[in-house]
């Protein structure tokens, strides 16, 4: 292929020279900063130094150590650890600080609950207690000058 005197190279003729496909090739070229030419007819193209430029970018990516990437991505993850127990015990600081005196305040609690029941039973005893005292005071019959006689209760009644 030729393009105004430069030799130029096709998509396919790419592919074959990287052993890429296109998703790669597209990778390469963003990590180049190049952007493929097309011709007068709209087909797409490539120079040589293009290509070569990314082959060096691909023969780079390839020999990029393994063991830098693994200790790269252990690098990052024991950050992130870090700042993961970082954040929990300043999480769990803060929680202890609001926490502080909430055990007095329950026990406090227990003990009106308990002093409200034992309220409540002494009421339940005074009501049972006037009712008792309303009846004996109906037993008695008012006969004149301030004095009042007891009925007698009769079984049936």
């Amino acid at each position: 292929m030729e393009e105004r005197g430069v030799k130029t190279l096709s998509p396919r003729e790419v592919r074959s020279i990287l052993n890429a496909d296109n998703k790669e090739i597209v990778e390469l070229c963003k990590r180049a900063a190049i952007l493929p030419k097309k011709n007068s007819k709209g087909q797409t193209y490539f120079s040589y130094d293009e290509v070569k430029h990314l082959r060096e970018i691909q023969t780079k990516k390839s020999t990029y150590p393994v063991e830098q990437r693994t200790s790269a991505v252990a690098g990052i993850l024991a950050s992130i650890k870090n700042m993961e127990n970082t954040l929990s015990d300043k999480i769990a600081k803060v929680i202890d600080e609001k926490l502080e005196g909430m055990d007095e305040v329950v026990v406090e609690l227990i003990r009106c609950k308990t002093d409200n029941e034992t309220l409540k039973q002494k009421i339940i005893d005074l009501n049972k207690e006037i009712y008792q005292l309303k009846n004996d005071l109906n037993s008695y019959k008012h006969v004149g000058l301030g004095l009042y006689k007891k009925k007698e209760r009769h079984v049936w009644e």
